[in-house]
């Protein structure tokens, strides 16, 4: 037995549950083969095997159910590793992005393999055209067409009427049959494609001629529905990507030119003018400018940002030019990797799906053995008549197919997948997307996730000298250290458009802090231990400076020559919506707790502001067992923080959410990613989660209550085969339609 190898292709021609089926039970008993993931939405399959495997004749076998099928390249063998949470069935080694083949992605110019068969199948490649320009439309429209003529001919010459309608059956049911013998030569001998052909066939046999082709054409008309509401399902993450501007200026050797955003290397230079797309993911040189992250994010206000912030490509600059350090390439800036997470989160089932799946597979043959049945027993038994009783089965027979069934929860997760993409909630699966909507306990990290992750000056305090001069000299002594503290104190002086004198000298000095010459002046600046040591403190400055530190707050006194000037305070303070975000978890009845490593004084501060439950001092194995007690409490947990030092924490939860900023960290860890690091959008996954779930309900009674109310008109003789097809495919119809509403934002 080789090692794991995982390998990944674009299949063309897929727009239903049933086509995704299909494959996966065609593919999945190949020798070799250990797994298979299909995805509808994302048109691929992600096939695992041993390394034994005969590759050609998997894609043969795919190109015979009547699909085109071609690898994506690029992403070499590897052994799959260990799942990490084995409560999610999930791997998180599977994403390897580093070895992506991104072209796989672009749809026009992925060379796709031909196959006699596909004209056959009716499921052409996704649609990107006009839908009465695909092979498909074309089917339907000619099988519409002969409906019409042998209404027509039955109207003027009644003597062939019924050869007229065996014509239009034929046109539409022969590739719908031959689809049927290929399914059942592959496996699947109760697909939908036999329970139509074996209908069809029996009421052109019990002479019910023009009901079977009217049976036949709103089949047509329902797979093409499908097909388009599964393209408005694709289309709906893949048109992320067109944000991407194809041009970009780049800076090099002292010139600026117009070159392709894809021919953009990480380190180079580009210029982006105001109003401009921004080409690529990167870090800003030089400029200020407001970034509009709308397109990428929902976000409405323009976010503020300059020299060191970070950029994502198909945001647009507000209102200066922008100098940009590109840090992706094209194929991973952060719009293709969330598009690729998507799509692989989408070929991973959610337990209701996999549930679903099941009952499918004994489901189908159950309706068969019903409607054969109700065909039989009655005459046999209590002496019906066979052509009336064999006519009801058919019904049930076309009542009974599955396809709305199965494709109602796959339809929501997968739309739901796509609208959280769209506002930066990335969710790695439908598993996930299900767990997110039952949890009861959120556990969050403090630096970085409920607070900025940097400090910030919050009090600038006056002894001997102003406010202003405090900040001057100060900013002044750190001018070029890169020093969190020091940042924070240069940035609030610019901020308050201090100008700052030379300094010279400047030296640090070991756990007391720095001196300097500033204007010619002797300057100390740090803690007020140190500061005690030169100048005594009074007890009202004492006083206050104690006061501070119990807020969680860093203080350094500031000494002019021989005068104590003042004193800065510093804290990493919560996000903006950090209270309004945990307020709206509380609200739902979720318990939420912070665990941090941090002190217990600075911890509590936070905490009280926040009011939120503080857990202090603790390593990365103490986040672990609390998580675990949170468990054994009867609660699911899910743990939010930065995907580095939560890791055990993150691993144990129901649930794992990284705050990203848009890095592969956020990206590569944790089940969910907030991709823009709102404290919020927690309350936002969890929402989108529970519509979701209320969404496959309403899916599910829709299929099995339209199934129940023609089942019992058909047995009292009410509706007969056109209203039966109605049952199915009206269903899938309307399921699809109606997990479509999930790519809207709530309101």
């Amino acid at each position: 037995m080789g090692e794991t190898v995982e390998k990944r292709y674009r299949v063309g021609g897929m727009d239903c549950a049933s086509c995704a089926a299909k494959i996966d039970t065609a593919v999945r008993y190949m020798p070799g083969v250990e797994d298979v993931s299909v995805s509808v939405t994302a048109g691929t399959m992600t096939l695992r095997h041993d390394g034994s495997s005969d590759l050609v004749a998997i894609e043969r076998k795919v190109t015979s159910l009547g699909y085109s099928v071609s690898q994506l390249v690029g992403r070499s063998p590897r052994e799959a590793a260990p799942t990490t949470h084995a409560h999610h069935n999930h791997n998180h080694a599977d994403h390897d992005h580093g070895n992506h083949d991104h072209s796989g992605h672009e749809h026009a110019e992925q060379e796709q393999p031909s196959d006699s068969l596909d004209s056959l199948h009716g499921h052409d490649a996704p649609m990107g055209g006009p839908w009465w320009q695909s092979k498909k439309g074309q089917l339907t429209i000619l099988s519409g067409v002969a409906l019409v003529v042998a209404y027509i001919i039955g109207h003027l010459l009644p003597a062939i009427a019924t050869y007229a309608f065996v014509v239009a059956v034929l046109v539409g049911v022969v590739p719908i049959a031959r689809r049927a013998v290929v399914a059942a030569f592959a496996g699947i001998p109760f697909s939908i494609e036999m329970l139509m052909t074996i209908a069809a066939v029996g009421a052109v046999t019990i002479h019910a001629g023009e009901e079977a082709a009217t049976v036949v054409f709103l089949f047509l008309v329902g797979e093409l529905l499908e097909g388009v509401a599964a393209g408005k399902a694709r289309a709906s993450i893949q048109s992320l990507t067109t944000l991407v501007p194809k041009r970009a200026f780049l800076e090099e050797n002292g010139t600026t030119q117009e070159v392709s955003a894809e021919s953009l290397a990480v380190g180079s230079t580009i210029l982006v003018r105001p109003g401009d797309r921004i080409a690529a993911d990167g870090t800003i040189l030089s400029g200020e400018s407001a970034i509009d992250e709308a397109p990428v994010t929902g976000e409405s206000t323009p976010v503020r940002k300059g020299e060191g912030d970070m950029v994502f490509a198909g945001t647009v600059n507000g209102d200066a030019a922008l100098r940009v350090e590109v840090t992706a390439a094209a194929a991973d800036n952060t719009i293709a990797r969330v598009v690729r997470l998507v799509e692989e989160a989408q070929e991973s089932k959610a337990p209701t799906e996999r549930f679903i799946d099941r009952f499918s597979r004994y489901y189908t043959p159950g309706v068969v053995v019903v409607a054969a049945l109700v065909a039989i027993l009655p005459p046999l038994l209590a002496g019906g008549a066979w052509e009336q009783w064999i006519y009801k089965g058919l019904a049930i027979l076309l009542i009974g197919c599955p396809c709305a069934l199965v494709i109602s929860t796959p339809a929501a997760i997968t739309a739901s997948l796509s609208s959280g993409a769209r506002r930066g909630l990335l969710l790695k699966g439908g598993a996930v997307l299900e767990t997110l909507g039952k949890v009861t306990a959120v556990a969050f990290d403090k630096t970085g996730t409920l607070t900025e992750g940097k400090p910030q000056v919050t009090d600038v305090i006056a002894f001997g000298k102003n406010e202003a001069e405090v900040l001057k000299y100060a900013a002044a002594l750190e001018t070029g250290s890169s020093h969190p503290l020091a940042l924070a104190i240069l940035a609030r002086a610019a901020v308050a458009g201090i100008p700052l004198p030379a300094a010279s000298e400047a030296r640090a000095l070991g756990g007391k802090g720095m001196t300097g010459l500033v204007a010619g002046q002797r300057v100390f600046f740090g803690s007020p231990k140190a500061t005690g040591e030169q100048i005594p403190l009074s007890f009202d400055q004492t006083a206050r400076i104690t006061a501070l530190n119990d807020d969680g707050k860093t203080v350094s006194v500031l000494i002019i020559g021989d005068t104590l000037a003042g004193a800065i305070a510093m804290r990493d303070e919560p996000r903006e919506d950090a209270e309004s975000g945990l307020a709206k978890l509380t609200e739902t009845g979720v318990k939420i707790v912070m665990l941090t490593g941090d002190n217990h004084r600075t911890a509590k501060a936070i905490g009280k502001k926040l009011g939120i439950d503080v857990r202090a001092e603790l390593l990365p194995e103490d986040k672990q067992r609390i998580v675990n007690e949170l468990k054994r409490d009867g609660l699911i947990v899910a743990k939010v923080g930065d995907g580095i030092n939560d890791a055990p924490a993150l691993a144990t939860a129901d649930v794992g959410i990284a705050m990203g900023g848009g890095t592969d960290v956020a990206l590569e860890t944790a089940d969910a990613v907030i991709l823009h690091g709102r404290v919020r959008d927690v309350a936002s996954m969890i929402a989108l989660s529970k519509r979701t779930m209320r969404n496959i309900v309403e899916n599910i009674s829709i299929a099995f209550g339209l199934k129940a109310v023609f089942l019992v008109t058909t047995i009292a003789g009410i509706t007969g085969l056109w209203p039966a097809i109605l049952a199915d495919t009206g269903a899938t119809v309307l399921v699809t339609i109606n997990a479509l509403r999930l790519l809207k934002p709530a309101k």
